[in-house]
């Protein structure tokens, strides 16, 4: 049966605003009959200020949060229930989670595919095989993250709602653009940062990163970590990338000769972008291929910090 994603947000607003105001109005009551016992009433305060009722109240926006609940670090708003939502549809694409059974379903050393199908044999939603999530621009991949993202709201809300909740996650995120590229956007420039803020700069999800220029972006999963995955992410995808900027760069090229006026200038803009794109991605190749070929072990035992500095040429910055 088809489900919104609005509907879904609105109960659960309103389970978690009910359970804030109740945790609230059980901290009163205890400080009202303590204060009786200790014949402390009309000498200590009775009323809790919403800044130290610790568990979530949530808000459509940031501009409807009340003063005083500034400094409360449960407050949360509907852009930050998307951003789980969406962690959550990454988690699923890697393995860590399953539309179908509770809990982590890949959680150790090397897990692979064949480990999460050995617990959960017919699944609603198949993880990514190769463990590897590319994030560009553009949808170049089959694996695309976006495209898996769609399908993965297809598949747990139904097809009749997909366009409805593709668009009210964009319109959570915000942004220009339909609601496939708000997403592109989301992806690109802003999940890793939210990934490493909610893991306390610990991300379990890693980001191989070719640089300012978006030229190439991948997303891992640490725990299905195996010494040949820069190898693969290599050839099977760094690889296939420059090649499209390669061809898209000669199509444009072509195009160029025969073009004027503003069409000439929008091409060029196109055609430096790419190059620039090409640039960076050919650079980050032959880090990758350094890497590769020393084929690195890790060992979940040493903590996300050690294990990610082997790969720090090649990762994401985590701030």
């Amino acid at each position: 049966m088809a489900t919104l994603i609005a509907d879904k947000y609105e109960a659960w607003k309103a389970e978690a605003n009910a359970r804030f105001d109740q945790l609230k109005a059980n901290e009163e009551e205890l400080n009202r009959i303590f204060a009786e016992i200790y014949n402390m009433v009309g000498e200590v305060p009775i009323e809790v200020e919403d800044k130290y009722v610790s568990v979530a109240r949530i808000f459509d926006t940031a501009e409807e949060i009340p003063e005083s609940f500034k400094g409360n670090k449960y407050v949360r708003t509907r852009r930050d229930e998307i951003v789980s939502l969406i962690s959550y549809a990454v988690g699923c694409m890697l393995g860590r989670y399953s539309l179908d059974k509770d809990g982590l379903i890949l959680a150790n050393q090397g897990d692979t595919l064949d480990d999460y199908l050995a617990q959960v044999p017919d699944p609603t939603f198949t993880p990514d095989a190769d463990n590897v999530l590319p994030i560009t621009d553009d949808e170049y991949f089959d694996d695309d993250i976006v495209g898996n993202f769609v399908e993965w709201v297809r598949v747990t809300y139904g097809d009749e709602t997909l366009e409805e909740n593709l668009r009210y996650v964009a319109d959570a995120l915000g942004g220009k653009g339909s609601p496939r590229q708000v997403i592109r956007d989301y992806f690109v420039k802003d999940f890793f940062r939210d990934h490493c803020q909610t893991y306390k700069k610990r991300p379990i999800y890693w980001l191989f990163d070719s640089g300012k220029k978006n030229g190439f972006k991948a997303l891992v999963y640490m725990h299905r970590y195996r010494p040949d995955l820069l190898a693969r992410l290599r050839t099977d995808y760094v690889h296939e990338q420059q090649e499209r900027y390669r061809t898209q760069i000669a199509h444009l090229e072509d195009a160029e000769h025969e073009a004027s006026g503003a069409e000439k200038t929008r091409i060029g803009k196109s055609l430096k972008k790419l190059r620039d794109q090409l640039d960076e991605t050919t650079a980050f190749e032959e880090k990758v291929h350094h890497l590769a070929d020393q084929m690195i072990e890790i060992d979940l035992d040493d903590g996300v910090k050690v294990n990610y500095a082997k790969f720090q040429d090649v990762l994401a910055k985590i701030k």
